[in-house]
C-alpha cells in the first residue's frame, strides 16, 4: 500500500474515456425505480406546455380584433364588407385589401372590448394553469432526482463495503472520497437542472411545431432550417468539451487526493519541512483545475451565444417572409404575431438544451466516475451455505496448509507456507521490512484471498466461512490507531460483538461495566479518570485530547471487549511508552488465556514473552521457535536480536 504525503502521485490516472451515450443511458436507468413518479413528471409536463403553446394562438386573436376593430372603424359605416374592400381597390390600395378580405372587419364599428377582455381573461387562466401544473412537475422532478441520487449514494457506499482491500491499497483516499461526495454531488445537481428542462423543453419544441405548421407551414419550414444547424454547432462544440470535463474531475480527485493526504499528515510534513513542496504540488494541481475547468466552461459556453445567433436570424427571416405574408393577406396579424412568439419559444427550447450541454457533459463525467466504481471488481461472495465452526469447537486452532500467495501474478511473496498454531499460544512474527508479516495476517483475516493452499481454524476452512463469522472472531489491533466521532466510551464498545445476546446491534447498547472492565485491563482507565468527563469524553476523528500512545490503548481496550477467539496486533504497541507497554503485556497475559494471539512487533518484551517466534524472510519461514532457543541457533533471529533487540534489552535492565 502506498502511505504517506504524496504517495498519491506514483500512480498514473485510471480515468477512462468517456462513452457520453452509454454513460447517459445508464444514468436514465437509475430513475427507473421512480418510472411512476416519471410518467407523472411526464404527464403534468405535456399538460404545462399544452397549455403555453395555446396562449399564443388566443393572444393572437385578440390582436386581430384590435385591429379589426382600428381598421372597421375607418370603413365608411352602412357597407358591407364586400364594398369596403371594392372602394379600397378602386381607390388604388390593393394591398390593404387584401389584408382586409383575410380579416373578420365590420365597416364602421370600433373595437369590441367586451370580447377583448375575454380573450385576454382566458390567456390568463391559460397561463395560470401552466404555471400550476409546472409548479407541480417541478417538484415532483426534484423527488425523483433526489431519490435516485440517495440510492446511488447508497449503492455506492455498499459497494465500498463489498470493495477487497487491493482496491483501497491502490486507489487514493482522496480519490475515493471526490466520487462518493463530489462527483455524486455534481451528478445530482446536473440532474436536478436538467432533467425537468429537458422535458420541458423538447415538448415545447414539438407543440409549438405543431402550432407553426398549423398557421403557416412555409414560416414552419424557415424556422425548421435552424434544427440541423443547431445540432451540428452544439455536437462540434460538445465534442470539444467533453475531455475537458472528464480531466476537470479527474484533476479534481486529484487535489481532493493531495489536500487529505497533506492534511491527515500535516504533521510529518511540517517535520520535514516539506511545506513548500506540499503548496507547489497544490499548486501544480489546481492550476491544471483551473486550466481544464475554464476550458471546459469557455468551449461549452460557446454554445448558447451561436444558437443565440442562430436564433437572431431565424427571426429576421421569419419577421420579413411573415409581414410580406400579412400584406398580401395570406396570413391574419394576430397569427403572424402568434407565430413570432412561437418562433421565439421554438428557438429558446433549443438554445436552453444547447446550454445545458455543459451541465450535462460535467454530469455524466461524474457520472462515469461514479459507475467505475460501483464497477469495480468486488471480493468474492462468501460460500452458500457457509461452514461455522460449532461454538464448542472454537478454540483457535489455526494452521497455515502450503499457502501461497502473490499480490501480482508474476510476483510471488509467499510460497508454500504451512504452520500449525495451537490454542492459546502468542505467536510473535519477526522479520524485515517486506518479509511478509502483515500479510500473513491479511490472509487470516481474508482481506486477502490466498492463491494455493489453505487456512483453518479449528478444522474448519475460513474458504468456506462466511467473512463476518470469521471476523467476529477476530479481535485487531493496528499500528494506525483509528478512532471516531464519539465518546471514550463508544469508542470502547464499538469492538463488542454484534452478536452478543446483551446488545441490540449498537456500541451504545455495551453496558458500562463491561466498558470500565475492559478499560481496567487495558490500564486504559488510569487516564481516564483524569479527564473532566471520563468516559463521557468526547473526541473526534484525530483523537484530539489524548497522546498518540492514550489513543493506542484505546484500541487495545476495544479489541478485548471483543472477546475474540484470535487476538491479532499489528504493531500495536508501536506508540506505548516502555512502562506503560509493560503493564499491557501483563494485561494480555490473562486475557491471551485460551485465545490464540498473533504479534507482529520489534519491541523486544512482546517477542520475548511468545510462545513461539516465526522468523519471516521473502515470504517464508526461515526459523521458529522460542526466543531462547532462537537464539542458541545463531541464525537470523539472532542476527535480528543483535541489530534490533540488544540496546533494548539494556535499557529496560
Amino acid at each position: 500500500m502506498r502511505r504517506g504525503p504524496g504517495a498519491f502521485m506514483a500512480g498514473a490516472s485510471t480515468e477512462k474515456s468517456l462513452d457520453f451515450r452509454r454513460s447517459s443511458l445508464r444514468l436514465l436507468r437509475t430513475l427507473r425505480p421512480e418510472r411512476g413518479l416519471v410518467i407523472v413528471v411526464l404527464l403534468l409536463a405535456a399538460a404545462s406546455v399544452g397549455l403555453s403553446v395555446t396562449g399564443p394562438k388566443i393572444l393572437g386573436r385578440a390582436t386581430d380584433l384590435i385591429f379589426s376593430g382600428v381598421i372597421g372603424r375607418q370603413l365608411p359605416e352602412g357597407v358591407s364588407k364586400a364594398q369596403a374592400i371594392a372602394g379600397l381597390r378602386q381607390s388604388g390600395h390593393g394591398s390593404i385589401a387584401d389584408m382586409v378580405q383575410s380579416m373578420h372587419v365590420v365597416p364602421g364599428h370600433g373595437v369590441d372590448f367586451d370580447q377583448v377582455g375575454r380573450v385576454l381573461l382566458l390567456v390568463v387562466l391559460i397561463y395560470f394553469g401552466a404555471g400550476v401544473f409546472g409548479l407541480l412537475q417541478g417538484r415532483l422532478t426534484t423527488a425523483v432526482v433526489q431519490r435516485a441520487v440517495f440510492r446511488l449514494r447508497e449503492e455506492a457506499q455498499t459497494k465500498l463495503a463489498r470493495l477487497p482491500l487491493r482496491y483501497f491499497d491502490q486507489q487514493p483516499r482522496g480519490e475515493i472520497l471526490s466520487r462518493v461526495t463530489n462527483d455524486i454531488d455534481n451528478l445530482a445537481q446536473s440532474m436536478q437542472q436538467t432533467f425537468a428542462q429537458i422535458v420541458t423543453s423538447l415538448l415545447t419544441i414539438i407543440g409549438v411545431l405543431v402550432m407553426m405548421f398549423l398557421i403557416s407551414p412555409l414560416l414552419a419550414l424557415i424556422a425548421l432550417v435552424t434544427v440541423p444547424v443547431s445540432v451540428f454547432v452544439t455536437t462540434k462544440i460538445g465534442k470539444r468539451a467533453q475531455p475537458r470535463f472528464i480531466a476537470q474531475w479527474a484533476t479534481t480527485g486529484r487535489l481532493n487526493g493531495h489536500i487529505e493526504e497533506m492534511y491527515t499528515g500535516h504533521s510529518l510534513v511540517k517535520t520535514f519541512g516539506r511545506q513548500e513542496e506540499a503548496a507547489e504540488t497544490f499548486e501544480e494541481h489546481n492550476g491544471k483545475l483551473f486550466e481544464s475547468g475554464f476550458r471546459a466552461q469557455f468551449i461549452s459556453g460557446l454554445i448558447q451565444p451561436a444558437m443565440m445567433f442562430i436564433s437572431n436570424v431565424n427571426y429576421v427571416f421569419v419577421a420579413v417572409v411573415g409581414a410580406l405574408q400579412v400584406a398580401s393577406g395570406a396570413i391574419s396579424l394576430g397569427d403572424i404575431q402568434a407565430f413570432i412568439q412561437y418562433s421565439r419559444q421554438f428557438s429558446q427550447p433549443l438554445t436552453q438544451v444547447a446550454s445545458m450541454a455543459n451541465l450535462l457533459q460535467s454530469g455524466v463525467a461524474s457520472a462515469e466516475r461514479v459507475f467505475a466504481l460501483l464497477d469495480a471488481d468486488e471480493q468474492e461472495p462468501d460460500p452458500d451455505p457457509a461452514s461455522t465452526p460449532r461454538p464448542a469447537q472454537v478454540h483457535g486452532r489455526v494452521e497455515f496448509e502450503h499457502v501461497s500467495f502473490r499480490y501480482t501474478p508474476d510476483t510471488p511473496l509467499i510460497e508454500d507456507l504451512s504452520l500449525t498454531v495451537e490454542p492459546g499460544q502468542t505467536v510473535a512474527i519477526v522479520g524485515p521490512t517486506g518479509a511478509g508479516k502483515t500479510t500473513l495476517v491479511n490472509l487470516l483475516m481474508r482481506f486477502y484471498e490466498v492463491t494455493e493452499g489453505r487456512i483453518t481454524l479449528d478444522g474448519v476452512d475460513i474458504a468456506t466461512m462466511s467473512r463476518e463469522e470469521l471476523r467476529s472472531r477476530t479481535g485487531m489491533v493496528l499500528q494506525d490507531a483509528w478512532l471516531f466521532g464519539g465518546t471514550i466510551a463508544e469508542n470502547i464498545a464499538y469492538g463488542a460483538s454484534a452478536g452478543s445476546p446483551e446488545l441490540d446491534g449498537t456500541p451504545a447498547a455495551v453496558s458500562h461495566e463491561r466498558i470500565v472492565e475492559a478499560a481496567r485491563a487495558t490500564h486504559v482507565d488510569r487516564f481516564v479518570r483524569t479527564l473532566p468527563d471520563g468516559y463521557d469524553t468526547a473526541l473526534d476523528e484525530e483523537g484530539t485530547g489524548v497522546s498518540a500512545g492514550e489513543k493506542q490503548l484505546l484500541t487495545i481496550a476495544r479489541a478485548f471487549l471483543a472477546e475474540p477467539a484470535i487476538l491479532i496486533l499489528d504493531e500495536a504497541t508501536s506508540s506505548v511508552d516502555t512502562r506503560t507497554e509493560v503493564l499491557i503485556q501483563r494485561a494480555m497475559n490473562s486475557l491471551r488465556q485460551g485465545r490464540t494471539s498473533f504479534v507482529i512487533a520489534h519491541r523486544l518484551s512482546t517477542i520475548r514473552d511468545a510462545d513461539l517466534i516465526l522468523v519471516m524472510e521473502n515470504g517464508k519461514i526461515v526459523e521458529q521457535g522460542t526466543h531462547h532457543e532462537l537464539l542458541a541457533a545463531e541464525g537470523a533471529y539472532a542476527r535480528l536480536y543483535s541489530a534490533q533487540f540488544a540496546q533494548a534489552v539494556t535499557d529496560v535492565n
